[in-house]
């Protein structure tokens, strides 16, 4: 909390701001849209506050983690598609067992305060901004923050560096070479295997722009102010997958209710028709452009002018970074047949998986093959399950619609769901097996995740 010139205190969250004027001895909270667009503190003052702070926030959010999950749980024998072993669970703590939850009405399980999948909320939610994980940070350390570190260990996230996969060269696997994709080398490794306006889109997507935490600014949260600081599109979307780096969603004010969103792939983006968790935005072109000009900044366009909006020409620009986008593929998946259904190679427990996913277990009513994706969205309502307590700052308020998101390839992409509250597909199945009162056995269970793990 900052005594600004005119005598009244401000709290400064990256989207919203909350002052409190003081009134006879009495405070009165006003929130806004907007953040302080006009500091009065430097720099080293406000990294100050924020340090001050660090430690004592980070071990309130470690604690709730632990109280949640199994942090320590191993993993198996399957491997995602650049060879990292796919996390198991369920990782979630339970009062009891998932059984006794199994025969528990939603509203008694409200009541009880019972339910293992809550929202999960941002390391430090009043804060915000775009947080990446130490393995990406490793290989580009000018997205270190120094307020704030990644709070997920790294078993329950993507490979380090994805594979890439094409649709238009299906015949040379993962073009990758088992590397970051960045600006210093994308030249050299994709020269000759894109067309001029694919190569210059990726270029685009590897370029850094100011971004809410990530500028020159005094209000920043990296100590560098020079022309390397900055983000870009495959920062969060690595290798045209994805890290997992979290951020608050723009779209939602005051800033306690903001939900927390873990960046999803963007493989299969070409058979895809609405954009973003909660956007429905309609084209990719759409949601490349609303990233730059609103999403990394919180949806701030005030601060955005403010700290450096870089406006893509949508003729050229945006339309190259679009069609190198459309060409990111799913994964191989050995066991689906042209149809998107497993074939002879699959096992019993495969099969038996398939037959649960599109009868008892009702997956294929929103997550029909052969991309596993209704390009709609839908409301779960999980809320029925919880009350709108406050934790770890966020208001666990209503999710809404969200966004039906492909399951080809899931292996590679855990956590789970848009603010990643399940850490492996055992949760995964857990969270809509009590969402959508499915009463599924402990081995129908294994038979959909071992299903899951084919696409």
């Amino acid at each position: 909390m900052m005594r600004n010139r005119i005598g009244f205190f401000v709290v400064a969250g990256a989207g919203a701001l909350a002052i409190a004027f003081a009134v006879h001895g009495e405070s009165t909270k006003v929130v806004s849209s907007y953040g302080p667009v006009n500091q009065d503190v430097n720099f080293r003052q406000i990294k100050a506050d924020r340090l001050a702070v660090k430690a004592e926030r980070a071990k309130a959010h470690a604690a709730l983690l632990a109280s949640r999950y199994d942090l320590k749980k191993a993993s198996g024998d399957a491997l995602m598609s650049g060879g990292k072993a796919v996390p198991t669970g369920p990782t979630a703590r339970l009062a009891g067992t998932w059984e006794q939850l199994d025969k528990m009405t939603p509203e008694q399980i409200r009541e009880k305060g019972l339910f293992p999948y809550l929202p999960l909320p941002f390391p430090d939610h009043a804060e915000g901004g775009m947080l990446f994980p130490k393995m990406t940070i490793d290989v580009l350390p000018r997205l270190t923050r120094f307020d704030l570190d990644f709070d997920l260990p790294e078993q329950f996230l993507p490979d380090k560096a994805p594979p890439i996969y094409l649709t238009t060269r299906p015949d040379l696997g993962d073009v990758s070479q088992g590397k970051v994709i960045t600006l210093e080398n994308y030249y050299e490794i994709f020269n000759g295997l894109l067309n001029p306006k694919q190569l210059e889109g990726l270029r685009l997507l590897l370029t850094q722009f100011p971004q809410q935490q990530f500028n020159s600014t005094e209000d920043r949260r990296t100590d560098r102010a020079d022309g390397m600081i900055g983000v870009t599109c495959f920062d969060c979307h690595v290798n045209g997958h994805t890290n997992k780096a979290t951020h608050l969603v723009g779209d939602i004010r005051p800033q306690e209710f903001r939900h927390r969103i873990n960046t999803p792939s963007l493989r299969g983006v070409n058979v895809q028709r609405l954009f973003g968790s909660q956007r429905a935005l309609k084209t990719v072109e759409d949601f490349t452009e609303f990233e730059q000009r609103a999403a990394y900044f919180d949806g701030d366009h005030a601060m955005a002018a403010k700290k450096g909006v870089n406006v893509l020409e949508r003729g050229s620009q945006v339309h190259f970074m679009s069609e190198f986008m459309a060409i990111l593929d799913f994964p191989p998946a050995p066991k689906l047949d042209i149809y998107g259904e497993l074939d002879a190679k699959a096992t019993p427990s495969e099969a038996r998986g398939q037959a649960l996913f599109a009868g008892k277990a009702r997956c294929s009513t929103c997550h029909p093959a052969p991309y596993y994706t209704d390009n709609s969205m839908h409301n779960l309502r999980a809320e029925r399950f919880y009350k709108p307590t406050l934790a770890g700052g966020m208001m666990m308020a209503h999710d809404g619609p969200i966004k039906t998101f492909p399951l080809r390839g899931i292996k590679d992409s855990p956590p789970y769901l848009h603010d990643g509250r399940c850490l492996t597909l055992e949760d995964t199945v857990e969270y809509f097996n009590l969402i959508q009162q499915l009463r599924l056995t402990a081995p129908e269970k294994k038979d959909l995740v071992a299903f899951l793990r084919c696409l």
